[in-house]
């Protein structure tokens, strides 16, 4: 076996592989075994840390905050890829978050849980920064927004399986913390020593960067990106909430939203893949920002109208499925980009879209406590400044072409 992990093979050659051995392959397969663990982690966190080690508002918040804080590393993947390849980076860091996820119930303490936590979090937010440079290295620009479409469904198919057999085996079987602990991140690991055994290292045609590269010209995207995190940070930490604060929902009725939100993902985000090929990243991010300002506004409305549950549930799936249109973001930058900034670029544009994420949920939970309406009106304000960004996009974006203002020099250039 020794010999299969060091052999290289390129991109072009492993069109001769038999198909599970190919790139696509490797990149299904993460997709499919990353979420088992993560998903598994967070489904019973909540209650776990609550029953088991008798966290308070104030701890879970802590917690979040601990578990940002590599995301806002990310950058550090650009020292670790001069010494270690990319695809087995990500491999270990996948080995890292299912090692963790499996022995969590182990640290019933504050401090336990806080630095699994963060061990698992170093995995997951170092995985995806190499997964994300990996798929736009590794698909053809033509392929990419209908195959990111079909990953993100691979991975909301994995999810609903690990979620729908917690659901089923729970009380059936009187399962423990640590028993489902240990199944999902257990899976996710050996899913990942597998891959790092079986598969050749695939090399892209072109060699990345291994520094910190920060370019004028990918302004607009380092914006976009700055924008995504501060939103999503609100949709993940309030809407959830909201709904357990100002509808009580319980447990079951929680995890039947997440249910309809997967499948509905399964269905919709390869659609939407399709539909950033076939409209381009403009339109389609255009699309997903002005839903996004009316679902905010709405939820707005939830708090000021009165509005009812249903309401509610509707804005929070719409709200989820608009999400999935942000596969446009990196097919933007696949355009624009050096062949060789990929990776380190990756890096940076992660660590930007959690600056948000370190300090928003402090802030907002402070002004939720005043008014839980007008941190879902900000929302809508930042999804507007999205949305004028994303009008800056060209048509069609290539290097030099970034934004519609280059496009225009060269119009007025004689």
């Amino acid at each position: 076996m020794g010999i299969d992990m060091t052999r290289y093979v390129t991109l072009d050659d492993a069109k001769h592989q038999p198909f599970w051995r190919r790139p696509v392959a490797l990149l299904f397969l993460m997709a499919l075994a990353m979420p088992v663990a993560f998903n598994t982690w967070s489904a019973l966190l909540n209650n776990f840390v609550i029953e088991v080690a008798q966290f308070d508002g104030s701890d879970i918040g802590l917690l979040h905050t601990v578990r940002e804080i590599p995301g806002f590393l990310a950058v550090g993947v650009i020292a670790i890829i001069i010494f270690v390849r990319e695809q087995v980076l990500g491999l270990v860091s996948l080995v890292l978050l299912g090692l963790a996820t499996a022995v969590t119930a182990w640290f019933p303490s504050m401090g336990g849980i806080l630095t699994i936590t963060m061990l698992s979090s170093i995995g997951f937010h170092y995985y995806e920064t190499v997964n994300q440079s990996l798929q736009l290295q590794w698909l053809k620009i033509e392929d990419a927004p209908r195959m990111i479409g079909w990953l993100m469904a691979a991975g909301s198919a994995a999810t609903l399986v690990a979620y729908l057999a917690i659901m089923a085996l729970w009380d059936t079987l009187a399962l423990s913390y640590n028993i489902v602990y240990m199944i999902g991140g257990g899976l996710t690991a050996t899913v990942a020593v597998v891959a790092l055994i079986v598969y050749p290292q695939f090399e892209a045609p072109t060699p990345q960067i291994k520094k910190m590269v920060l370019r004028k010209r990918y302004w607009l995207y380092y914006a976009l990106q700055f924008m995504s995190g501060a939103r999503r940070q609100i949709f993940v930490v309030f809407a959830g909430f909201m709904m357990v604060e100002r509808f009580g929902f319980d447990v079951h009725e929680i995890t039947l939203l997440y249910l309809i939100n997967l499948v509905a993902n399964i269905i919709f985000a390869p659609l939407m893949g399709r539909a950033v090929g076939f409209f381009g990243e403009r339109r389609t991010l255009s699309f997903e920002y002005i839903g996004l300002v009316f679902v905010f506004l709405a939820y707005g409305g939830v708090y000021y109208l009165g509005w009812g549950v249903v309401i509610a549930a509707t804005l929070y799936v719409l709200d989820h499925m608009l999400f999935a249109l942000a596969l446009g973001l990196k097919t933007y930058f696949q355009k624009i980009a050096d062949p060789g900034d990929i990776a380190p670029t990756a890096a940076v544009a992660f660590t930007i879209n959690h600056i948000a994420a370190v300090f928003l949920p402090v802030g907002l939970g402070l002004l939720w406590m005043i008014s839980p309406a007008a941190v879902f009106f900000l929302a809508a304000g930042m999804a507007s400044v999205s949305l004028i960004l994303a009008r800056l996009i060209p048509r069609h974006p290539r290097p030099g072409h970034e934004t519609v203002f280059a496009t225009l020099r060269v119009a007025v250039a004689p």
